[in-house]
């Protein structure tokens, strides 16, 4: 008994302790936690995991991650963009994470066992550096990936051989209208 009375500083620390190293564990075997976006690229690679907006259109067609659908958060009940097989993981993610988080929660009383949110949502997926794209909505003449209507490299190199080819022409053409010397 005088071993507990000495000691019990240590023995509130040792416990304290193991109960934050199983933590963890207790908080991700309920299914409720989001995953990293590393884990969300292994999920898509190796269990051909569905990539999920709910973001709105509007947000979805500012940028999200490559591959994803999107399933705005109000339509998630009713919506038939859904896969059809419920084993398959489902990475939800929104622009921050906040609604991510909800839609896996409803997709899992849904049936989709396998419904988790990307911690982050897009933002994380862009900080991480993975491929992104924008959905292309015309609101003006202008191309939505080309906001300046500047030409790409490839416009450019392709419009530079054109004019040696012309120049190259031309100067043919000229030198056979010459008359010998």
């Amino acid at each position: 008994m005088n071993f507990l009375a000495e000691n019990w500083i240590l023995i509130v620390v040792a416990f304290v302790s193991g109960g934050l190293l199983v933590w963890p564990l207790v908080k991700g075997s309920s299914g409720s936690g989001a995953v990293p976006t590393t884990e969300a690229v292994r999920l898509i690679n190796r269990e051909k995991g569905v990539l999920i907006d709910v973001g709105e259109p509007a947000e979805f067609a500012a940028g999200h991650a490559s591959g994803a659908r999107n399933v705005p958060f109000g339509e998630l009940p009713n919506s038939k963009d859904l896969p059809s097989n419920k084993a398959l993981p489902l990475l939800v993610m929104c622009p921050t994470g906040a609604r991510g988080r909800r839609a896996a929660a409803l997709l899992r009383k849904a049936g989709y066992d396998k419904a988790v949110a990307v911690s982050g949502g897009t933002a994380a997926w862009r900080e991480a550096a993975l491929p992104t794209e924008r959905s292309v909505e015309k609101t003006s003449d202008k191309p939505a990936d080309r906001p300046d209507n500047k030409p790409s490299n490839k416009t450019a190199q392709t419009k530079d051989a054109d004019k040696t080819r012309e120049k190259a022409a031309s100067k043919a053409a000229a030198t056979k209208a010459l008359p010998p010397a």
